[in-house]
């Protein structure tokens, strides 16, 4: 019997395998439709649908292609597994009352059947098997040789794609190593030319640009601020929930018990709470022996001021104890938040172009002061001559969070480097990048810093 019983459960394996297939094939084909509807107006996913940036459009092609391989994939396996019911002997019993089944959808009446899934699949991979949907091979920009200067890539807008100037092909017919537009200079500036294109559309009846373009980057404007809004509310609110969920309901609790349950209870966990804590004590004493002789207290006997100072200390010890059970409770919550982080940084890939995207036309859409300004606000807080106390007060924090005794060493050490490696870096983004994308911000910048 248990020969059979796995007998027949293999015979239904099999015999549910073109439904199983299919059913994944059609997932995938509506995962499809569902980045065009969301993010390319009901287009294919491609730069001449939307004007993306060439990041995000590779990680929406990268989505697409894993979805028509996996379409592919299971379409062949759907045919394969149907061919063998076919010559199967048992077509005229459970398989195919399993193709009947399935190719009926009498189970659930919205669940379109085989034909309705096969027409909406082909539907969706004949669009990308187009020839217009090709993925572009983009040659890593490379310094440019003595006889390869004339070498280039010239962007076509209109087509969005490459086109190599093949004038300096070598003798094999290879193409050498070249030099993207992006490296080179003109002599009329890109903003001027800018302008003159602007003037050009807007005169010209029948410019692309029409009011249905206008509307178009409009609304792709709006869906790209309201994803990147969204995003970062998700990057905020998630690790404070997971830190304070967490803190509360797991570690604070695990925590409390075996400091509960150590046999030599625990009151300080590092050197410097036990001191503050002396000195808090110390100074309570203190404060007691001068409002006695000012008689701002009734004056007490030696037995009574012992006792309050007792008193005083078991405050102060419990007082001490719950600090560090916080401090060692935001340690793991700490953890738990910085792994929901990255959790949604690698999951949320394409979000994370999205708001990139957004940042940079926030950040270099801003006008040369005030771009000016950010820089000198930003030096000046973390980098410039009085940025060492600020940073003092930033690591005692953190020690104090973390339940860490201050070090000084430590703390001379980062604010002798650390500053130094910020400033390094923000003036090579400011000669490398700022400079030859907005070189008027370069020059408001040093005017405004002098």
């Amino acid at each position: 019997m248990k020969f059979l019983d796995i007998v027949n459960l293999g015979r239904r394996w099999l015999s549910a395998t073109p439904e199983r297939a299919l059913d994944a094939a059609y997932r995938a084909a509506i995962k499809i439709k569902a980045i065009e509807d969301d993010h390319f107006e009901c287009q294919i996913v491609s730069s001449s649908s939307m004007e993306y940036s060439e990041s995000v459009i590779k990680v929406f092609k990268n989505d697409v292609n894993s979805y028509l391989n996996t379409i592919k994939a299971r379409l062949a396996e759907f045919n394969i597994s149907r061919s063998l019911l076919i010559f199967s002997d048992t077509q005229a019993n459970d398989s195919s009352q399993s193709i009947v089944r399935y190719t009926n959808g009498f189970d659930d009446p919205s669940e379109p059947t085989i034909q309705g899934k096969l027409a909406f699949i082909d539907a969706v991979i004949d669009k990308y098997n187009n020839s217009k949907y090709e993925e572009v091979a983009v040659i890593p920009t490379r310094r440019l040789e003595k006889n390869q200067s004339s070498n280039r890539f010239i962007i076509d807008k209109n087509n969005r794609t490459l086109a190599l100037n093949r004038a300096d092909k070598d003798g094999n017919g290879k193409i050498p190593n070249t030099e993207t537009i992006t490296d080179k200079t003109s002599v009329i500036p890109r903003s001027f030319m800018r302008t003159l294109n602007r003037i050009r559309q807007e005169i010209d009846p029948k410019s692309e640009d029409t009011e249905e373009q206008v509307v178009k980057k409009f609304r792709k404007s709006r869906n790209k601020t309201a994803i990147s809004i969204r995003f970062l509310l998700i990057l905020i609110i998630v690790p404070l929930l997971t830190h304070q969920a967490t803190k509360s309901l797991l570690v604070t609790p695990l925590v409390q018990k075996y400091f509960d349950n150590n046999e030599q209870e625990v009151l300080f966990i590092n050197q410097d709470m036990e001191e503050e804590a002396f000195m808090e004590l110390h100074r309570y004493e203190e404060q007691l022996h001068f409002r006695s002789m000012l008689d701002m207290i009734p004056s007490i006997s030696k037995e009574e001021e012992e006792e309050a100072i007792k008193l005083k200390a078991i405050e102060l010890s419990d007082e001490f104890q719950d600090r560090g059970i916080n401090a060692i409770g935001n340690v793991f919550a700490d953890f738990f938040s910085l792994l929901a982080f990255a959790g949604i940084i690698y999951f949320c890939k394409r979000e994370i172009q999205v708001i990139k995207s957004f940042l940079d036309e926030i950040a270099y859409g801003l006008s040369d002061s005030a771009k000016a300004f950010l820089i000198i606000l930003l030096t000046d807080m973390f980098v410039g001559y009085h940025s060492p106390h600020g940073w003092e007060i930033i690591l005692e924090g953190i020690a104090r969070h973390l339940g860490l005794p201050e070090n000084r060493e430590f703390n001379f050490l980062f604010i002798a480097t650390f500053p130094v490696i910020l400033d390094t870096v923000l003036k090579y983004w400011i000669f490398r990048y700022l400079n030859r994308i907005s070189p008027s911000s370069v020059a408001t910048y040093k005017n405004m810093n002098e």
